[in-house]
């Protein structure tokens, strides 16, 4: 009984497969291109993207796209964070001497500042 080996790639419809010498499979030869690293933000995007833009959300995904969008706006977010915060720091009169002499008063107002440009970002970046 003679047994004929398999070669080792094959290519079917424009895919090259390899042969996966444990299983004697043939499994598509892909390979996914650098991942950027997805934040909160981004991670916020993707969750909008998956309920309210289902069809926007996997024509990206097809495409190779998704990755790189969600991390952009991630990086977007964090940049228009960078940007507000301050700025609205300093228009509710929040210092550090604020912080110095009443270091929970400054905690509150920061959060709530940070609570204010986070409805802004999601507004802009997240749900658009």
């Amino acid at each position: 009984m003679t047994t004929t080996a398999l070669p080792q790639t094959m290519t079917e419809n424009g895919i090259t497969y390899r042969l996966d010498e444990t299983t004697q499979t043939y499994l598509p030869d892909w390979e996914l291109p650098e991942q950027k690293p997805i934040g909160k933000y981004g991670l916020m995007r993707l969750d909008y993207l998956k309920k309210h833009r289902r069809a926007t959300s996997q024509a990206m995904l097809i495409r190779g796209t998704l990755n790189a969008h969600l991390s952009d706006t991630d990086e977007a977010a964090h940049q228009r964070l960078n940007v507000m915060l301050p700025r609205l720091a300093k228009s509710a009169g929040v210092t550090e001497q604020l912080k110095a002499e009443s270091p929970m008063k400054w905690a509150g107002l920061m959060n709530t500042l940070k609570a204010q440009a986070e409805e802004v970002i999601l507004d802009e970046l997240i749900h658009c």
